[in-house]
């Protein structure tokens, strides 16, 4: 990956997932990041953050934006794409935010000043009902402590679903190691099972994920693990 970064035009943009990255389940430990910081910084690059599962990783929303936070420290202009969707419950409304961090004021005055030349003509204005909740739970300090803890019980039952699925399948005799499994976080697995086995599953069981092999865990339950 920093082989490949370096080799980016100088001055490209760079999407970067802040964290349970989608479809890995792998993120980089926060000295890989401290080495992608320099990386990008090397290149001139702008970081572009995709923030759509926080609170999923590590159980912390707070812990999960370490890789947000080095960035910003280490002075990057950068910007960063929110997503309420997940850890909110929130997914038919489509709440999100775009953060941008400038160099100055003045900066910052013209970033704006274009979002709205795009906004203006997209959407024009949002709906406000989810936006307003999300806005409603983070100015709060104990209303963002009982979304950090739920946040951590959902984190929580989706890896103890990682262990028993792995379980199950060596108790039934599958001679593939699925560590893997147990070692990823956030809501996907990535299977390792091939198209042809995929759809198989589909076909013969009535068990769906996407083609390359990925598992949404949070639709495995004690229900229907067996």
């Amino acid at each position: 990956m920093i082989k490949d970064i370096k080799q980016m035009p100088e001055g490209s943009c760079i999407l970067l997932h802040v964290c349970a990255h989608n479809p890995t389940g792998m993120d980089p430990t926060i000295e890989q990041w401290k080495a992608i910081s320099d990386a990008c910084k090397e290149r001139s690059l702008l970081p572009f953050f995709d923030c759509a599962y926080q609170g999923f990783a590590s159980g912390d929303a707070r812990k999960d934006a370490a890789s947000l936070r080095l960035f910003v420290e280490e002075g990057h202009n950068l910007a960063c794409v929110q997503s309420f969707s997940k850890n909110f419950g929130l997914y038919g409304q489509r709440i999100g935010a775009l953060s941008v961090v400038t160099n100055s004021e003045d900066e910052a005055k013209k970033v704006v000043s274009q979002l709205k030349v795009h906004i203006r003509p997209s959407y024009s204005n949002p709906p406000r009902h989810g936006a307003r909740l999300v806005s409603t739970v983070l100015k709060d300090d104990q209303l963002t402590s009982e979304f950090v803890e739920e946040c951590k019980g959902m984190a929580d039952r989706i890896n103890s679903m990682r262990f028993r699925l792995k379980t199950k399948l060596e108790e039934v005799g599958s001679s593939r190691n699925w560590d893997h499994v147990v070692r990823q976080i956030g809501m996907f697995a990535y299977s390792g099972l091939s198209k042809d086995e995929v759809m198989a599953l589909r076909e013969k069981h009535h068990i769906y994920c996407t083609l390359d092999g990925r598992i949404s865990m949070a639709g495995v339950t004690s229900k229907n693990i067996d």
